[in-house]
């Protein structure tokens, strides 16, 4: 299985890692034609969303990669990738999203969890978090919640953590993106 993953910044390489592990081949998307090769998902890491909806447009990455989850192809957005996916953004999955919604650097934080469909204790690790204010749709379902804040959501075969899961040595999320991505 081909998994993309945005590799323009932000924590890409260690979802590389976490894919890698669980046998699936991942490879960079830096510009437009690295976007052209075949792929079975896509991976939105965790970084700075502002910058990397700047590099997306500026590289003519913006509409192919909005086009083809509007389409169907797979995706995880984790923290700033959920960003991403939200309204104002790429708009591809019904949420809204509150950035740094747990403050600066300092407000940064560890907890397990339990996320429908993976399971419980699930580490999760914020890093200038955002969560989900407001779900739009019917067609997104929260999945974990932490403090009474929607922390993850799965819409189709789009899902999102506010947290991040390459981060920890649990491939449980990963696994889940993997189990998403043969659905299609």
């Amino acid at each position: 299985m081909r998994i993309a993953v945005l590799a323009l910044q932000g924590a890409f390489i260690e979802h590389e890692r976490r894919l890698q592990q669980l046998g699936a081949e991942p490879f960079e998307i830096r510009q437009l034609s690295d976007w052209q090769q075949p792929k079975d998902g896509l991976i939105l890491p965790g970084g700075e969303s502002t910058v990397q909806m700047r590099l997306l447009s500026q590289l003519g990455l913006l509409e192919p990669v909005r086009e083809s989850i509007a389409s169907g192809l797979p995706v995880f957005g984790t923290c700033a990738g959920m960003i991403l996916l939200s309204e104002g953004r790429l708009a591809t999955m019904h949420i809204r999203v509150l950035r740094n919604a747990y403050g600066r650097q300092l407000g940064s934080f560890h907890t397990t969890g339990s996320v429908a469909a993976v399971g419980p204790e699930v580490p999760m690790t914020f890093i200038r978090a955002p969560y989900i204010e407001r779900i739009l749709s019917d067609r997104c379902q929260p999945i974990a919640t932490v403090g009474g804040h929607i922390v993850a959501a799965r819409q189709g075969s789009q899902l999102a953590t506010a947290f991040h899961p390459e981060l920890d040595p649990d491939t449980r999320l990963h696994q889940y993106f993997l189990e998403i991505c043969k659905e299609r």
